[in-house]
Order: structure tokens, then sequence, then C-alpha cells
């Protein structure tokens, strides 16, 4: 799953994929199904997070964003931030979660207080999401936003919010099968440095009690 959030805001050049034995994480013959698990990162998670996302990002925006933004999407530039971000967490509630297929990290999902203006303090979003293309239909996308939605709510959270690239169908359905839906709000997200943007949508979810829980095959 592609993350709901364009990251080309984000200065992703400043990740560090250095210090870790890339081999660690033969996504080619992961156990994706067997000993599934979802926990808080540490930040030893970054090099195996920088991994995903890399390919996740470079999956979903080869057709959104110019090359010049395409060729920052590397591990180690994802890494460097996550470790950063890991290591000296930013102020709020915010937190990474792994997905895991037995040790090895297979998916990601950043979650926070809501970055956008109009909605309630109260609210929270889902920053960041991915899972390893080699690591889709067997349930870690399910389990991470399950994770993320319970960190949010815990954290006092009533509603959580995605953004989505406008183009990209496969997040748009992932995320409505899990309980979101379009609010109706939009917005053209700057991803180049000549000013080039990306429509993205917003997805919205309530938080409680009766919350829907997503489909475990996502």
């Amino acid at each position: 799953m592609t993350s709901p959030h364009d990251h080309t805001e984000h200065d992703h050049t400043e990740h560090d994929h250095t210090e870790h034995d890339h081999t660690e994480h033969d996504h080619d013959a992961a156990p994706m199904a067997a000993d599934a698990s979802v926990r808080v990162a540490r930040p030893s998670d970054a090099p195996a997070v920088g991994v995903v996302q890399a390919a996740v990002w470079q999956a979903a925006y080869a057709e959104v964003v110019p090359p010049e933004v395409f060729a920052r999407f590397e591990p180690q530039a994802f890494a460097t931030t996550w470790r950063h971000s890991l290591e000296s967490p930013p102020a709020g509630a915010f937190n990474l979660l792994v997905a895991c297929a037995g040790a090895q990290v297979v998916g990601f999902a950043a979650v926070g207080p809501s970055q956008d203006p109009d909605v309630d303090d109260d609210s929270g979003e889902l920053l960041a999401m991915g899972v390893h293309p080699h690591a889709r239909r067997v349930g870690h996308g399910s389990r991470l936003v399950n994770a993320a939605m319970v960190h949010r709510s815990e954290a006092g959270a009533v509603g959580a919010s995605a953004w989505v690239l406008a183009t990209d169908e496969s997040v748009r359905a992932f995320l409505l099968a899990a309980g979101f839906a379009p609010d109706g709000a939009h917005r053209q997200r700057v991803v180049g440095p000549a000013g080039q943007t990306a429509r993205e949508v917003r997805l919205t979810v309530r938080l409680g009690p009766e919350d829907p829980t997503p489909d475990p095959a996502g």
C-alpha cells in the first residue's frame, strides 16, 4: 500500500540508510504471512523502514513527481529522517508503527495529530503508510491501519484523516474498506521545484467503540 500522504514536501534527502546490511531485508524470501505483528518502531528500525518506503514511493510516484524529486526516493534518504524522528521525537502524540513478518519489517505507518487547519484539535492523521510490494495481500496493511487508529483513539482523537493521491485508486479503495470516507476536501500539493502539483483528496473516519475493522486481507 502506498502512502496516503505525499512526502515530497518533506526533505527525504535527509534520510540515511547506513550502518545497516540491506541483505537482512530480503523481501523476496520473507515469510510474509507467518508470525505477523505490529509494534512501535525503534531507532534501529529506521534502515528497514527506509527500504520499505523507497520501494513503495518509487512505485507510487513514478508518474507523479518530476525526475529530480523521484531520484531522492532512496532508502538512505528515507532512513535518516526516520532515525532522527525516532531518536528525537517531535512534540505531540506522534508515533511510527511497523508491521513485521517474523523479525523482518515489511510495512510502516506514521500517525499523529492532524496537520489540517480546518479540523478539530482532537483529530488525528495517518501521515504516511506503506507495505512492501512483496508483502501485500496477507493483512499487514489492515493491521497497520487498526493499530494506527487505536493509537490515535488512545491519544484522545475522536476522528482521523488521510490524504490520498486522487489518481491512486488502490489506496483509496483500501481505506474505504477500512471505514474511511471522502469528506469533500481536496488540495494541490507542490511536488516539484518548478511548482508542479499533484491533486490529493481527504478521507476521514470517526474513532470510537464502533470503529470498523479493516479486512484482514488488506
